[in-house]
């Protein structure tokens, strides 16, 4: 009797043993899922503060602009209203000496306007350009990592740093498989502003080369914009008319090529994207302001 009692609680307590080793692994599935998940909404929280800098970056841009048309408006004014104080104190004007008050006056007017102009039309032109940037930041997240590819707005164009790593081999012209990838999707933004004129820059580290194919930096780098900029046209079918290839050698650099890393941050291609000089000009043209 006593040996059944003691095989029945030892069965009980495999038994129970067995369901708590089981529960132990639910849990340890369910912990693993809540990692997931949080993984998942801190980046899409990171994804969304990065736009919220480029965003605010570019009002404190345009907002210190604004400011500054507005002091050189201020200034129009005083000297517009100095100049009426100064005929309201004269008691006798000549024919002559009316008519050039009258120029005057209009002059100062027409300079107000143009002045409300220009401000309208930078506005409108920076939020092209925040739209363009926003719109390149969300096609280039997915799949390519941040400090391969940088994304800036500068006065009136967007430009796109591309690490040279990404695109080209040490020394060589020919595009890597890799760089497909980017170049397509900078691609699909392109041919969907017809509005736009693409460059593309070449840069090089201050590394002497000499090859029976490259002379030095500023041959290299003009071969490799050539190269970005012939994949765009045959590749992905953007219109040659857009396009501008450019070499700048080992100059405008980012960083010091005493180091590694210096030198790695300068070696990189610039694709800058803007808007053609008559549409540019349109936006300045009353006739045409919506």
């Amino acid at each position: 009797m006593t040996s059944c009692v003691t095989k029945k609680k030892l069965t009980d307590l495999q038994s129970l043993y067995d369901k708590s080793e089981s529960d132990l692994v639910k849990c340890g599935d369910s912990v693993q899922d809540y990692k997931d998940r949080l993984d998942r909404m801190s980046k899409s929280q990171q994804d969304t503060e990065n736009q919220r800098n480029i965003s605010t970056s570019t009002i404190q841009e345009r907002d210190m602009q604004i400011s500054d048309l507005k002091v050189q408006i201020l200034d129009y004014k005083n000297l517009r209203d100095k100049q009426l104080d100064a005929v309201g104190n004269l008691t006798v004007l000549s024919k002559e000496a009316n008519a050039n008050i009258d120029k005057t006056l209009s002059q100062l007017a027409n300079k107000d306007k143009y002045i409300y102009l220009l401000m309208a039309a930078r506005t409108k032109a920076d939020s092209i350009n925040l739209a363009l940037a926003v719109n390149l930041t969300s096609v280039l997240r997915n799949g390519i990592e941040d400090k391969d590819v940088e994304i800036k707005i500068d006065k009136t164009v967007v430009m796109i740093n591309i690490s040279d790593k990404m695109l080209f081999s040490s020394g060589s012209t020919k595009i890597s498989t890799r760089a497909n990838t980017v170049l397509e999707k900078i691609a699909l933004i392109i041919k969907s502003r017809p509005e736009l004129e693409v460059m593309v820059e070449g840069y090089t580290d201050d590394v002497s080369i000499n090859t029976d194919c490259i002379v030095d930096n500023w041959d290299l780098s003009a071969k490799r914009a050539t190269s970005v900029v012939r994949v765009m046209q045959q590749n992905f079918n953007i219109d040659p008319n857009k396009l501008i290839a450019a070499g700048r050698g080992q100059y405008n650099i980012l960083a010091s090529n005493m180091t590694d890393e210096g030198r790695t941050k300068n070696r990189r291609t610039r694709i800058i994207l803007m808007p053609k000089l008559d549409q540019f000009y349109d936006l300045l043209n009353p006739d045409k302001k919506k």
